[in-house]
């Protein structure tokens, strides 16, 4: 996900930004990070997927825990709703999401988005929005870093560096494999840095990316398609 300024782009409306603004301020307030209360049996992984610049497409994979066997696969394509704005992507995205969500027959005790919790400029990357909308724990596995600073965490999978922003550690980077490029985990909104980067590994069984959103970026691709 981008926060830099597209050039491509108009300058976002200044009521449209006030109004976003303001309400990321009141979901500011209601972020719990706390130690899950749930018997883990059940995740989702999702992930969004642009379709030219008017059309979004959302899916979410329900695999069991701590197996990963996939039980469901949804999707669900529509009209982006919100111009791009830099820094406010997740309003762009988690309409369509939560319409994809709605979808799954049976719900998960945890979710995995492909992107970023509270590691975000103003802690609302769409992992916590989803958290925050759905009332749920929600956790952000993403592949590039947006704000803040760390070292390098060693090679090995496993291996694991803070990342800082404004003197607090907003996401831990994680080595899920050897000798690849880290992702960053962060927790959402009902979930702790701590669990989150447990899951993140017990769930990073090959790949790079642990298996709910490796799968869930896989079939948003595979549901593209179908909708070309």
């Amino acid at each position: 996900m981008a926060y830099f300024r597209r050039f491509d782009y108009p300058a976002p409306d200044p009521k449209i930004l006030d109004r976003l603004t303001e309400q990321q301020k009141e979901m500011q307030e209601r972020i719990i990070l706390q130690k899950p209360d749930f018997d883990l049996k059940l995740i989702a992984g999702c992930d969004s997927s642009f379709i030219g610049e008017d059309t979004i497409l959302s899916a979410f994979i329900l695999l069991t825990y701590p197996e990963l066997e996939v039980v469901e696969k949804v999707w669900h394509h529509g009209p982006v709703e919100l111009p791009y704005i830099p820094g406010f992507l997740a309003f762009r995205e988690a309409p369509n999401l939560l319409k994809a969500y709605e979808k799954l027959q049976q719900k998960p005790d945890l979710i995995m988005v492909d992107g970023h919790g509270i590691s975000h400029p103003r802690r609302l990357g769409i992992a916590t929005h989803l958290g925050l909308h759905l009332n749920k724990p929600t956790m952000g596995v993403a592949k590039k870093v947006l704000v803040g600073k760390y070292k390098e965490p060693a090679a090995t999978k496993g291996s694991i560096s803070p990342l800082e922003y404004k003197g607090e550690v907003i996401a831990n980077v994680v080595r899920t494999k050897d000798n690849v490029k880290p992702v960053f985990v962060s927790p959402g909104h009902l979930m702790d840095l701590e669990s989150a980067t447990e899951i993140a590994l017990k769930c990073a069984i090959k790949y790079k990316l642990p298996e709910p959103t490796r799968l869930a970026d896989h079939y948003a691709a595979v549901f593209k398609k179908e909708v070309k």
